[in-house]
């Protein structure tokens, strides 16, 4: 049976991108037969606000889409410890206290691979009272599993080489878990056959394959689907304000004509499918 989920964070109202994700994921599970999913992935610390995952509820409602809600990421804290302290114990993962701002200081020296954290903490004894992230010795794990591949519905199958992104954190100074670990861990746990997502997080698939690997988790398939974009070019994004499905709820738009209209490829003004 395929199980898709939409899993938005509640830090900010959603716009027509994550009403065209969520409309893909619902569909495609319907289609199939199989079932949609909402998981809240509220562990953002105080820019996770219950209100937003209301309204998130009340949007997909006025899309007409039906759901099956899951447990939210901050009732799942302890199985993203679990892991991590696994993990940990293996050796695949090792402290950092890298700020911000010295990973940035670090760019201008390392030429074209400045956006590499250059593993400046790997086995170099630290402070026990600074803040420490965990990173992913990629090295290390990929040593141990060999040749990963994944496979795409859209771009096929795939090849997972996670090593351009470096030693990714997977758990945070400031949060339980990282996006890579947390959805990893959730969408087995969910049993999601089905991972739909935007372009923009295509890269991020390569780590996530090394980890289900690495945790013995189960490997879906991903259907990574095109981003929608503003008049100036840029993906549809919570950051820069884009319009709201909770403004155009209060507009009196029909939520339900808004989702037809989507489906057709017929974007309101202003708004385009991106064309790579």
């Amino acid at each position: 049976m395929t199980v898709t989920r939409f899993a938005p964070s509640p830090n900010g109202p959603l716009h027509l991108g994550h009403a065209y994700a969520a409309i893909i994921a619902h569909d495609l599970a319907k289609e199939r037969g199989g079932r949609f999913l909402l998981r809240v992935e509220d562990i953002d610390g105080p820019r996770s606000r219950p209100e937003f995952a209301e309204a998130f509820r009340e949007d997909l409602a006025w899309l007409g889409l039906e759901w099956e809600e899951v447990p939210a990421q901050s009732t799942r804290l302890a199985s993203y410890e679990e892991a991590a302290q696994r993990l940990l114990a293996e050796g695949y993962l090792y402290p950092c206290t890298c700020t911000r701002a010295e990973i940035e200081a670090m760019r201008p020296r390392l030429g074209k691979e400045g956006h590499i954290y250059p593993g400046t903490c790997k086995g170099r004894l630290l402070d026990p009272e600074k803040p420490a992230a965990l990173r992913l010795d990629i090295d290390r794990a990929l040593n141990d599993v060999g040749e990963l591949s994944w496979h795409d519905e859209l771009a096929g199958e795939q090849r997972a080489d996670p090593r351009e992104f470096g030693d990714v954190v997977l758990v945070r100074k400031d949060a339980p878990a990282s996006y890579h670990l947390a959805a990893t861990l959730d969408d087995a746990a969910d049993g999601i056959t089905l991972v739909t997502r935007g372009m923009d997080l295509f890269p991020a698939t390569h780590i996530h394959r090394l980890l289900q690997a690495l945790l013995g988790l189960p490997v879906p398939t991903w259907h990574h689907h095109k981003l929608l974009f503003d008049e100036s070019g840029r993906k549809l994004a919570k950051r820069r304000g884009s319009k709201g499905l909770s403004d155009l709820r209060a507009e009196g738009i029909d939520g339900k004509a808004l989702a037809t209209d989507l489906r057709a490829g017929r974007f309101p003004a202003g708004i385009s499918l991106d064309p790579s």
